[in-house]
């Protein structure tokens, strides 16, 4: 069982976001679409509120359950690591750098629509690759692979995935939201924790 007294700020998350996807799936289904993350909404309506809102609404249980678990496997480490407050700024700010990368490449789509917590979760993943680039991480729960490969495959995939997509489309996995989180996340870290840059190239140094 995972001990959460070093990261309250991590349960306090896993509650929030079990609790309102829970209560838009279950009894409010509408609330997902008011609090989506939707790009046309927000430049013509004003609603900067869905920047935060869409990582808080999930679109069914396997995908509320695939973000939570990542979230429960990797925020205590990170949580302790930083401390509560930086770990705080890293997860909205890598769902805001998540949103903010596709606003821009999504700004001319009017039907595009975006929900879950992915965005701020490949932050956090992407930040603890900066402190254990060669932690196992286990792909599926079957595949075990190095952090740091993990990571280059993630963002290779995000960027095929992105320009094989088709114009206007609405659908699929947020492929932008990914990139931009996890990019989002890197950065957020290495400001926040200058040290992580300096333990990531250390280890790095070490193997090669």
């Amino acid at each position: 069982m995972m001990n959460f007294s070093a990261a309250p700020v991590t349960l306090l998350l896993l509650v929030l976001n079990v609790m309102v996807s829970g209560y838009a799936l279950f009894s409010d289904p509408g609330l997902i679409d008011r609090l989506a993350f939707k790009p046309r909404r927000i430049r013509e309506n004003k609603e900067y509120y869905r920047f935060i809102t869409g990582g808080f609404v999930h679109v069914g249980l396997g995908h509320l359950a695939f973000n939570m678990l990542t979230l429960y496997f990797f925020g205590p480490y990170l949580e302790y690591v930083v401390g509560s407050g930086r770990f705080l700024l890293i997860y909205f700010g890598s769902e805001m750098a998540a949103h903010a990368l596709t606003m821009v490449l999504q700004r001319k789509n009017p039907g595009y629509s975006a929900v879950g917590a992915s965005g701020a979760i490949s932050g956090l993943v992407f930040a603890y690759c900066l402190f254990n680039p060669f932690s196992r991480i286990g792909l599926f729960f079957a595949i075990w692979i190095p952090a740091w490969l993990f990571a280059v495959g993630f963002v290779a995939v995000s960027v095929v995935a992105m320009r094989r997509r088709a114009a206007g489309s609405a659908g699929g996995l947020a492929h932008e939201a990914h990139l931009g989180g996890a990019l989002g996340g890197v950065v957020l870290t290495i400001l926040l924790e200058p040290r992580s840059l300096e333990l990531f190239l250390g280890q790095i140094s070490r193997v090669l």
